[in-house]
């Protein structure tokens, strides 16, 4: 039975939404477009052609330009220096958290909304101020626009006070840590969907993802007889796109093979890929231009462990002595052993893309178990030297990740790095109670493994 995979995201879609200028720039259009509509309710009201409302009357000329004055000024300054507190808050927190902060603050969507809607109500207001003029029966002063501005001034107000709020929750650290956990698991389940063998990829007539199926002899094929296609340009791979790369493989009747994943840095002019046969590679490297996505810096999109080593980044730097807040890091472990544990089970082997003959077209980078949970674990059991506290929550973590394994590979790879952080304690640590603590954590390590790789019934 085939299984649909979530559907990953467009990259241009994600390039637009880590801006401050697209969700403004909509709303800037949406408030062009209400002033529009004002405006000719106004001029008809003007020349009689309806009648407006007495509530709707705003006084003369004079007054209407003084309080649409009014208020495009009092928005103008409340957005520089909201804003500008807002950058220097976060500048400060970023020296804690990482310089993630200012990332993830252009690309909340919360934060995007309240810029455009202040942005959209100056322009509706300078838009109302310019539309004041003289007519031949008299001045013209646009009561509904003048009304509509003064609502909008009142749905500024509400924006600020939910802006200052969620400003006030996000940078706060339990929620930055959760907020990363949340990302992880969406990317968890986007690049490693819940399956067993087959995924349907995109409409019937994309090429099929298949899993376990991975021949040893093309791969050695690719290897000795290949060509090599080289990197157009460097940075970190953001997007790959594998279903458009089968495609090509099948136009030119050839193999590709991938050799780097999202989150790898790939050099201008290096080998990113091989191609069987070798006549096929300038082609392929063309298409590879275009459904290769690398910028400056490492996205969600296809890369799950850019989550870990967010957590990762924010524990270390609560280790360190300038800061040392151990509970900070305690609280990364905990999210980071949900993540390991969701990670747990599901398929890590080379992911094969088929045309739908049958042939392999696409053989993608594999993602190893063993390299995610070093990722999670090595740095902060080396900045955890000493600490009782940080270890036995480690160990703990590992044990709650146990739990989720599927195969006893896995559970080496959590061994293993128990035994480290056991070594490494006992050369760390010096009271022996702590080491005792140490010690009981980490054989129950042990015995958690050991009741899973027994066989079941014995």
């Amino acid at each position: 039975m085939k299984v649909r995979s979530k559907r990953l995201p467009n990259w241009r879609w994600e390039a637009l939404r880590t801006t401050l200028w697209f969700v403004p720039s909509i709303l800037i259009v949406f408030g062009i477009l209400i002033f529009l509509i004002t405006f000719n309710i106004d001029v008809a009201a003007h020349f009689d052609h309806i009648q407006l409302p007495t509530w709707l009357r705003s006084g003369n000329s004079q007054s209407g330009r003084e309080v649409l004055i009014a208020a495009a000024a009092a928005i103008i300054t409340v957005v520089g220096v909201v804003f500008s507190i807002t950058i220097l808050a976060l500048t400060l927190a970023s020296q804690q958290f990482g310089p993630r902060m200012m990332r993830n603050f252009v690309r909340d969507v919360g934060n995007q909304v309240t810029l455009g809607v202040f942005v959209a109500t100056f322009v509706f207001s300078v838009l109302a101020l310019g539309s004041i003029t003289v007519y031949p029966h008299g001045n013209f002063v646009p009561h509904l626009s003048i009304t509509v501005a003064e609502a909008l001034l009142l749905v500024d107000l509400a924006v600020l006070i939910y802006f200052i709020n969620h400003i006030a929750a996000s940078i706060q650290l339990p929620e930055v840590i959760a907020g990363i956990a949340r990302d992880l698991d969406s990317a968890i389940d986007t690049e490693f969907p819940a399956m067993n063998r087959e995924i349907s990829v995109g409409s019937s007539a994309n090429p099929r993802l298949v899993l376990n199926e991975q021949p040893a002899e093309l791969l050695a094929t690719i290897e000795h007889r290949g060509g090599a296609v080289l990197a157009s340009k460097s940075g970190y791979l953001q997007f790959v796109g594998y279903a458009q790369l089968a495609k090509i493989a099948k136009l030119v009747d050839a193999v590709i093979r991938l050799d780097y994943r999202p989150g790898h840095f790939i050099v201008a002019g290096r080998p990113v890929a091989m191609v069987f046969p070798q006549g096929a590679a300038q082609q392929v490297e063309k298409a590879l231009a275009k459904a290769h996505v690398t910028g400056p810096h490492r996205t969600l999109m296809q890369d799950p462990v850019f989550a870990i080593d967010q957590l990762v980044e924010i524990a270390i730097r609560a280790l360190s002595p300038a800061v040392n807040d151990t509970f900070t890091a305690l609280t990364c472990l905990d999210w980071i052993s949900s993540g390991l544990s969701r990670i747990s089970g599901r398929d890590f082997t080379e992911r094969v893309y088929r045309d739908d003959e049958g042939r392999i077209r696409l053989i993608g980078a594999d993602w190893s178990y063993p390299k995610m949970v070093n990722r999670a674990f090595d740095k902060i059991r080396q900045a955890a030297r000493g600490m009782p506290a940080v270890i036995i929550r480690i160990l703990d973590s590992l044990n709650a990740v146990v739990d989720a394994t599927t195969t006893a590979s896995q559970r080496e790879v959590l061994l293993r790095q128990g035994e480290m952080i056991m070594k490494s304690s006992q050369d760390s640590v010096n009271d022996q109670n702590d080491l005792n603590d140490i010690l009981w954590h980490f054989n129950r390590l042990v015995e958690s493994i050991e009741a899973r790789n027994r066989p079941s019934g014995t």
